[in-house]
C-alpha cells in the first residue's frame, strides 16, 4: 500500500511526534508498505536517519507566515517561495524566530485548520498539486496531528483517498492559544472531523480525553500506542555509583522542570540522599532561555547549582549515555501528557521512572511495571517517590530491568505498525462506505502492503 504521511518539522530541536512518526514509517515499510514521510513547515529533526531522506520541505514555514501576515505575498512568484523554503533559509530563520511559540500562532493555527478556505490556501493548494504528481498515487494519506485536519476534505476531493489523522498532544497546544483563537480553533478542528476516515490516539487516556474535547462518541478514536526502535538502547553494565535524578524532555514549564528543580532542592535539604545530583537533558529553544536562566538562578541561591548538569539538544548517542548514568528519571508534566516517549527511553536503558498519576503515564507503567506513580504537582509526594530509589541502587536496578522487559514486549515500532495497519483498514473501509465484509477486505489489503 502506498502511504503518504505528512509531519510538521521543528527545524532545530527534537520532538516526540517526529521521533514517533519516523519509527512508524520505517516499521510500516518492514511490513511491506510503500510509505513516505513528508516534512512540512520546517526540516525534521530525528534521532537517526530520516525515513525519507532528501525530501524537501513542503509548505515552508516562512512562506506560510508571510502569506498569513501579508496578503500580497500570496501572489509572489514561485522562485521566491522556493528560495524561502530552502533548508538553509529555514534553519537560519528558526534560530531567530519563535516560530513554535503557541501564543504567537493563534491566527496561523486557525488558518491551518481552515485549509483551502483560509489565508494559507495558496500554500496548501501547492501541496495538493505536489501530491497529485506523485507516482504511484497514494492509497492513503496520514496526517501526523489533528492541527493538519483542515487538509482532510481537499485531500479526499482532489486525490480520492482515505485520510487518517493521528492525535498527539493537540489539547495542550490549543489551550495555550489566546482567545478568541482558542475556541475558534477547537471549533474549526471539530468541523474538519466529518471528512476524516479514522482517528488514532497514542494512548487510551488521550483517545478518551479527545473524544470528549471534540464531542465524539466513545470508541471513535482508535488507540495505537507509541513504539520505538530500541536497538541502540542498552542498560549500563553496573548501577551508576552516584544518586542521579534525570530529566529528559523540552526544558519548559509544562513538562514539569520547575517542579523537579523544587523537588531536588527539597531532597537536598532533607539530607536523606547524600550527594544527590540532578541531570537535565532535552530540547531547548530560544523561547526557553529565560525560563532556564531563572531555574539556574534558583539552584544557585539554594546552594546546589554545582550538582546540576544541563545538556540541551543531545544527539541519540549522547542521550543514551545520559540515560545510562541515571539512577531514576522523572518528567513531572503539569498537564495530562498524551504519552511521553521519554518514559520508554529511560526504561529501555534499565532506568526506572517516577511519574505523576495522570495522563498516559498510568497506562504505560501498567504495561511495563518499571516505575512509580505519585500525586501530580506535589513536590513532597515526588520527593517521597524518588527517595527510596535513590537510596537503594539495587532496588532501582530491579525496577528498571522490569521496565525494560515491558517496553521490549509492548512498545516496539513493529507493535505500533501492526496496530496502525488495523486502523488503516478501518479508514479504507469507511471511505468506501463498506460494512464489516468490506473492512475485512480492506484489512487484508493493508496487511498485504
Amino acid at each position: 500500500m502506498r502511504i503518504v504521511h505528512l509531519t510538521p518539522g521543528t527545524g532545530n530541536f527534537h520532538c516526540g511526534s517526529c521521533l514517533r512518526d519516523n519509527v512508524l514509517i520505517k516499521a510500516l515499510r518492514k511490513r511491506g508498505h510503500d510509505a513516505m514521510m513528508v516534512p512540512l513547515y520546517l526540516p525534521l529533526v530525528t534521532d537517526d536517519e530520516p525515513a525519507s531522506p532528501g525530501l524537501k520541505v513542503q509548505v515552508g514555514g516562512i512562506s506560510l507566515y508571510l502569506q498569513q501576515k501579508l496578503p500580497w505575498f500570496r501572489r509572489a512568484p514561485k522562485w521566491l517561495h522556493r528560495c524561502l523554503d530552502s533548508p538553509r533559509v529555514l534553519k537560519a530563520a528558526v534560530k531567530r524566530m519563535k516560530m513554535t511559540n503557541a501564543r504567537d500562532l493563534g491566527e496561523m493555527t486557525l488558518a491551518s485548520l481552515q485549509g483551502l478556505d483560509g489565508p494559507q490556501g495558496p500554500e496548501w493548494r501547492s501541496l495538493l498539486e505536489w501530491l497529485e504528481q506523485q507516482q504511484p498515487k497514494p492509497d492513503v494519506v496520514s496526517l501526523s496531528n489533528g492541527l493538519l485536519s483542515g487538509l482532510a476534505r481537499p485531500l479526499k476531493e482532489r486525490l480520492g483517498v482515505p485520510v487518517l489523522v493521528s492525535l498527539q498532544g493537540e489539547d495542550s497546544f490549543l489551550d495555550t492559544l489566546p482567545e478568541p483563537f482558542k475556541e475558534q480553533a477547537w471549533q474549526a478542528f471539530r468541523d474538519c472531523l466529518p471528512h476524516v476516515d479514522a482517528l488514532v490516539g497514542t494512548s487510551g487516556y488521550y483517545s478518551r480525553w479527545m473524544e470528549r474535547r471534540l464531542k465524539l462518541n466513545e470508541g471513535d478514536i482508535d488507540v495505537v500506542w507509541n513504539g520505538m526502535d530500541f536497538s541502540a538502547y542498552q542498560p549500563a553494565p553496573e548501577p551508576p555509583p552516584e544518586p542521579v535524578i534525570g530529566y529528559l524532555a523540552r526544558m519548559c514549564m509544562g513538562k514539569g522542570l520547575k517542579t523537579l528543580v523544587d523537588t531536588f532542592i527539597l531532597l537536598d535539604r532533607r539530607g536523606t540522599v547524600p550527594g544527590v545530583r540532578l541531570a537535565i537533558a532535552g530540547a531547548k529553544t530560544a523561547a526557553d532561555e529565560a525560563f532556564v536562566r531563572g531555574l539556574k538562578r534558583q539552584l544557585a541561591e539554594a546552594g546546589c547549582g554545582d550538582r546540576v548538569r544541563w545538556l540541551p539538544n543531545v544527539s541519540l548517542r549522547e542521550k543514551i549515555d545520559f540515560l545510562r548514568g541515571l539512577r531514576v528519571l522523572s518528567v513531572p508534566a503539569t498537564y495530562g501528557e498524551a504519552f511521553g516517549l521519554y518514559v520508554l527511553e529511560a526504561q529501555a536503558c534499565g532506568v526506572p521512572v517516577v511519574q505523576p498519576r495522570h495522563g498516559g503515564f498510568p497506562e504505560v507503567l501498567e504495561q511495563t511495571g518499571g516505575g512509580v506513580l505519585v500525586e501530580p504537582d506535589d513536590i513532597a509526594a515526588l520527593a517521597d517517590g524518588l527517595e527510596p530509589l535513590l537510596q537503594d541502587p539495587e532496588r532501582a536496578r530491579e525496577l528498571g530491568q522490569q521496565g525494560r522487559a515491558g517496553v521490549m514486549r509492548t512498545f516496539t515500532g513493529e507493535a505500533m505498525a501492526e496496530r496502525f495497519d488495523a486502523v488503516l483498514a478501518k479508514a479504507i473501509a469507511r471511505s468506501q462506505g463498506s460494512g464489516p465484509a468490506g473492512e475485512d477486505a480492506a484489512r487484508a489489503m493493508a496487511q498485504a502492503g
